[in-house]
């Protein structure tokens, strides 16, 4: 029934819709600093589409298979579509350290983040095929996922973040000694010609690694999605969704990214739950209604552990 033709162009044809106002209204098509109360009006609007499409997606399956059927992948696009939110807030903040270290002006973010997304969306489509046809072939490899995810939760804990920042970056030092680049930003231009040599301008280097770091993130969430649910259209539906949104999301963030510095570790239990979810399939199957429960709660305690902590940490600076 997944595999009907009209099903994915309605999906593909909405996002393109979705990219489209993205595009033009989100940031007025030019270049300007998005304030907190526009990028949460669009995280609003974002996340009311997103259920929408669930809703849709509820009646659709209603339709076909009963409201058994309609309940079960309707709970399987929520938990995923907040799993997936929950692990984009750490790309969030990676974000924000390469436009700190480049020293971007927050009007220049917006250009760089639309490419970002649509990088994302383009990434994680090739993943979530190649990941579902990898289940379908193998399905030792959900033990090879669970394994990962806990590994990754633990060493997220575990090991202790360089301080160095961007500095020492591998990638970045690469590219800084086999690319042609100007010293100074051109605006919202990527490239630049003097004298008939074309430039790379710092703002094409966070671009790359903007790209590269939604690499890196989206290696921990596709796994983690194939926990909950191993159907390729929940899986990617859920997981576009939640990354349509995500440019608005950073810019909501970016003001208040210091009062989150124990979501962290809310985000490493998430991995390390949804890892132990996978490694005990054979034995239990943890009804993915508990799961976006626990998912839920893990991210609600650490997000209000972290204002309470900021909170606390500001009046003893005050006092």
């Amino acid at each position: 029934m997944l595999e009907q033709w009209w099903l994915w162009g309605a999906f593909f044809a909405l996002v393109l819709g979705i990219l489209w106002i993205d595009i033009r209204f989100v940031g007025g098509g030019h270049s300007h600093k998005v304030s907190v109360k526009e990028a949460g009006v669009w995280t609003l609007i974002w996340v009311a589409v997103a259920m929408a499409f669930n809703t849709g997606l509820w009646f659709y399956f209603n339709h076909i298979g009963g409201a058994e059927l309609a309940q079960r992948k309707t709970v399987e696009f929520l938990t995923g579509y907040l799993l997936e939110k929950a692990l984009a807030v750490d790309n969030v903040f990676v974000w924000l350290m390469i436009f700190s270290f480049f020293a971007i002006p927050a009007e220049l973010q917006r250009r760089v983040l639309l490419y970002g997304v649509l990088g994302a969306i383009i990434l994680r489509s090739i993943m979530v095929f190649g990941g579902a046809y990898l289940v379908n072939q193998f399905h030792w490899v959900l033990y090879v996922f669970g394994v990962f995810l806990v590994f990754t939760g633990l060493k997220m804990v575990l090991v202790k973040e360089s301080e160095d920042g961007l500095e020492n970056n591998a990638m970045l030092g690469f590219m800084r000694r086999h690319m042609k680049l100007t010293e100074t930003l051109k605006g919202e231009r990527f490239f630049v010609v003097k004298q008939g040599v074309r430039y790379a301008t710092p703002l094409f280097l966070v671009l790359l690694l903007v790209e590269f770091s939604d690499v890196i993130f989206a290696v921990d969430s596709i796994p983690a999605i194939f926990a909950v649910t191993t159907d390729p259209f929940i899986v990617l539906t859920s997981n576009i969704f939640a990354i349509m949104g995500l440019r608005a999301m950073y810019f909501l963030l970016a003001g208040v990214a210091e009062r989150f510095a124990l979501l962290k570790y809310g985000l490493a239990a998430i991995l390390v739950f949804i890892g132990i979810k996978m490694l005990i399939i054979e034995w239990y199957k943890i009804p993915v209604g508990v799961a976006l429960a626990v998912v839920a709660s893990i991210l609600v305690i650490s997000m209000a552990a972290s204002l309470y902590a900021s909170r606390n940490s500001r009046t003893s600076v005050g006092s």
